[in-house]
């Protein structure tokens, strides 16, 4: 089995990288709806799925909403500068086949959107779908597919951008395959790293596992960094979401398959390390195109808009070896206010001086209360356990 370090860890060092892994952890956190926004957006879904399931349209007589995108997937981050989330529907119409042309289907669904008040005072035609626009905490954006008959795998057909053909998609199969990776559990050797020190060193600082998982915190992450890479940059050329996700759900797979790692640190900075491995360049009627493949259905290319339009390679690339490089930085750095500096300048600095005075708050009670622990496998929490040690006032990171 491969490992990807070297050396033995320290105490402090395992520490320390336990510790920025607990902060990039609550940094997620702020970063994802709030209860409230969740139960509107949820109250919202099944108002227009209702809604559209109750249309006369013989068009429509057979009609399935369900969540996609990042919201089924677990990987919604909030936007820099608004507090609205995007909230991806599938409206899939059963019953039709690729005869019916794109743009009439969609122009069922709106026409239905239309007839009810409400719908048709906040609704906003996009390029392959219909937005519902619900100001202040989300938006809605429904886009219409029907049954793609040549995938054995339950794909769908869904509108191209100018509404003039279908082309494959498969959003369920797409989720199932990334739940599946998100299940996998990383080894690491906490137990190998303590046997390598002296036997008169204390236990190793407890591997803190993330509620949501490690991949789709470093979704989230990944996609927070690109955010405020190109926050100011005015080409439509910043990496997009599903790109993200592919890449770092197929690089987590294989990293988890055939590495042992020291710390959920290693882990995320591995799976970003070899996300362009996954980048294809086959040769298609002569020409070497870039691919990224859903691997659930044939014919879908998440990067077809790279090979029309170079800059976004490139803006990839230089991208990703940035998110690499300041991800890489958070594990080396030592004292706390390097790391809250570094933090701060590649996923911003009002996002993690929240987080940091959230968590400072929170362990600064609980060490009044001594309720501060170091509980096994979550880090310093105040949820006390039988594997729990108390803990004194201390310092992970270093002078």
């Amino acid at each position: 089995m491969n490992q990807i370090f070297s050396h033995t860890l320290t105490d402090t060092a395992i520490q320390r990288r336990a510790q920025v892994f607990t902060i990039l952890e609550e940094i997620c956190q702020e970063l994802e709806w709030t209860q409230t926004q969740f139960e509107k957006a949820r109250t919202s879904y099944e108002a227009v799925a209702d809604w559209l399931a109750g249309s006369s349209d013989p068009m429509l007589a057979s009609l399935h909403v369900y969540l996609h995108g990042s919201g089924a997937l677990g990987t919604s981050i909030k936007p820099i500068g608004r507090d609205e989330f995007d909230v991806d529907l599938i409206s899939f119409i059963l019953g039709l086949g690729p005869e019916i042309a794109p743009a009439r289907l969609k122009a069922a669904i709106g026409q239905r959107l239309r007839e009810h008040a409400y719908y048709a005072s906040i609704l906003e035609e996009k390029k392959r779908c219909w937005r519902l626009n619900y100001a202040g905490d989300f938006h809605l954006d429904i886009s219409p597919t029907i049954a793609n008959p040549n995938c054995m795998n339950g794909g769908e057909l869904v509108p191209d951008r100018k509404l003039r053909d279908w082309h494959a998609t498969n959003p369920r199969a797409y989720r199932a395959l990334f739940d599946e990776r998100a299940a996998l559990v990383p080894r690491m050797t906490q137990s190998i790293i303590a046997a390598q020190r002296d036997a008169a060193t204390t236990e190793p600082f407890p591997v803190r596992q993330s509620v949501k998982g490690i991949l789709r915190r470093t979704v989230q992450l990944l996609k927070r960094h690109r955010d405020l890479e190109f926050l100011h940059v005015q080409e439509e050329i910043a990496p997009i979401s599903i790109i993200i996700t592919t890449l770092a759900m197929r690089s987590y797979e294989m990293c988890v398959r055939r590495h042992v790692f020291a710390d959920e640190l290693e882990v995320l900075i591995d799976t970003i390390r070899l996300m362009p491995v996954f980048i294809e360049r086959p040769l298609v009627n002569g020409r070497q195109i870039y691919a990224v493949l859903n691997e659930t259905t044939n014919g879908e290319n998440f990067a077809e808009r790279w090979n029309e339009e170079p800059a976004r390679v490139e803006a990839f690339y230089k991208w990703h070896s940035k998110a690499l490089a300041d991800f890489e930085s958070l594990r080396d750095l030592v004292g706390l206010d390097a790391i809250v500096g570094s933090m701060k300048d590649s996923l911003g600095d009002k996002l993690v001086a929240r987080t940091m005075n959230r968590r400072m708050d929170a362990l600064n009670e609980g060490r009044k209360t001594g309720a501060l622990v170091l509980g096994a496998g979550v880090g310093l929490t105040t949820q006390q356990s039988a594997a729990s040690t108390p803990v004194p006032k201390n310092e992970f990171f270093g002078d």
